[in-house]
């Protein structure tokens, strides 16, 4: 056997399932759940921050545990579902993040705070791996629709932080994180749905898996590694928006409380939308398109995000995140047909890594914050998407084809 081919098992595409729309908009009710946890984090900021008179530095600190715990976890976690899927492991991830949002509730130290969100990030970093191979296999042959469909529910969850901040945290405090334990349960439910129902398709694929090479390998892991690059500026520049740029518009631009966190909610919602019709469009035009595209095409707008003030900051942002984030399933299933047959461990690197490495740049923006202003770290967001020019040197769809026969 050549040094660049490695054989792995996967269903031959003639023999594969269809679209099972049942259990994708099951996954992504549970992933949008999941998220919404996971949101609580950046909404509950604010008044984390007052109540415990936190620097910029530690509010970074507290997302980056989140991120981590979920990011190194979850590579691991896909590459050993991979080798030996557990489909209860989901259902008892959202237990363990559910526990993490009790123990947030009733944490008065700033320490005990970063306990709870790493048990949070614990959960996530379980549940996104064996998610993704739930959605891949019900996907059927519609991968890019399929995708989008699990990624739009975990990015809505996203998006309901500042919703959160307005009707839950602003009337409840640190307390009101404790009925996130509520959803926490009934994600898990479903889940436990899911799981019966991905178990016995196991069993039939066993029966039809045959062993598929891989061809230029070396040339397979460069452009991963190259999309991983996108995918974590990408992140930065999402977690520079949603964490700080509310920060921003309320002392810098005046902005008040309530206003400021219904652009950031604009942002987050609209680029759950962009989410969902960017795996459709990725189909029709290719993955490697939509994400040059994506990426670039933001860039004229967030240039202006520093500037703007008021009510042109809701339109600005909204535009901004939909366009922003159209590409964000798509980088998801590009990864995967770089190594099919590597479900969980591509999945864990591209949304676990989007995760960390969006924890990682918030401490250092935070930090930037503390050190400059936070005027300086708008101004370095809105020069992310010039990343995108990197875009090109990814392999065409049709060089992906190529490389599949």
């Amino acid at each position: 056997m050549s040094a660049s081919s490695t054989p792995i098992h996967s269903t031959p595409a003639g023999t594969a399932a269809p679209t099972v729309y049942r259990m994708l908009f099951a996954i992504s009710i549970a992933h949008l759940l999941n998220d919404s946890l996971q949101a609580v984090i950046p909404a509950l900021l604010p008044i984390v921050e007052k109540n415990l008179a936190l620097t910029f530095t530690q509010v970074g600190m507290i997302l980056l545990v989140m991120n981590l715990t979920s990011s190194v976890l979850q590579p691991f976690v896909g590459y050993y579902s991979d080798r030996k899927s557990i489909p209860i492991l989901p259902p008892l991830a959202l237990i363990v993040s559910g526990l993490g949002m009790l123990a947030l509730a009733f944490s008065g130290n700033y320490y005990f705070v970063l306990a709870a969100v790493a048990c949070v990030g614990i959960g996530s970093a379980i549940f996104h791996p064996e998610a993704s191979r739930f959605a891949h296999l019900a996907s059927g042959p519609r991968r890019g629709l399929g995708q989008s469909i699990f990624q739009v529910g975990g990015n809505a969850g996203q998006a309901l932080a500042p919703l959160m901040t307005i009707l839950v945290f602003a009337n409840l405090g640190q307390t009101g994180a404790a009925w996130f334990l509520l959803p926490a349960l009934l994600a898990s439910g479903i889940l436990l749905y899911v799981a019966l129902w991905y178990r016995g398709q196991q069993r039939l694929k066993k029966a039809t898996a045959a062993p598929v090479t891989y061809t230029n390998l070396n040339k397979r892991l460069i452009a991963l590694g190259l999309l991983i690059v996108i995918v974590s500026v990408r992140s930065w520049m999402n977690a520079g928006y949603q964490s700080f740029y509310q920060f921003y518009l309320m002392y810098v631009k005046d902005m008040d409380y309530a206003n400021a966190q219904l652009v950031i909610f604009g942002f987050l919602f609209a680029g759950a939308i962009g989410t969902f019709f960017g795996g459709p469009l990725s189909d029709r035009f290719g993955k490697r398109n939509l994400l040059i595209i994506s990426t670039l095409g933001s860039l004229p707008l967030t240039l202006l995000t520093p500037y703007v003030s008021g009510f042109w900051a809701f339109p600005l942002l909204v535009i901004s995140g939909f366009i922003m984030l159209s590409s964000f399933s798509v980088t998801v299933v590009y990864a995967q047909e770089l190594l099919p047959g590597k479900i969980g461990t591509v999945s864990g690197l591209i949304i676990g890594l989007a995760f960390g490495m969006g924890g990682m740049g918030a401490l250092v923006f935070g930090y930037l914050a503390d050190l400059y202003s936070l005027s300086f770290v708008i101004l370095l967001c809105s020069f992310l998407p010039l990343t995108g020019f990197m875009g090109f040197l990814l392999p065409k769809d049709k060089t992906l084809r190529e490389w599949a026969h």
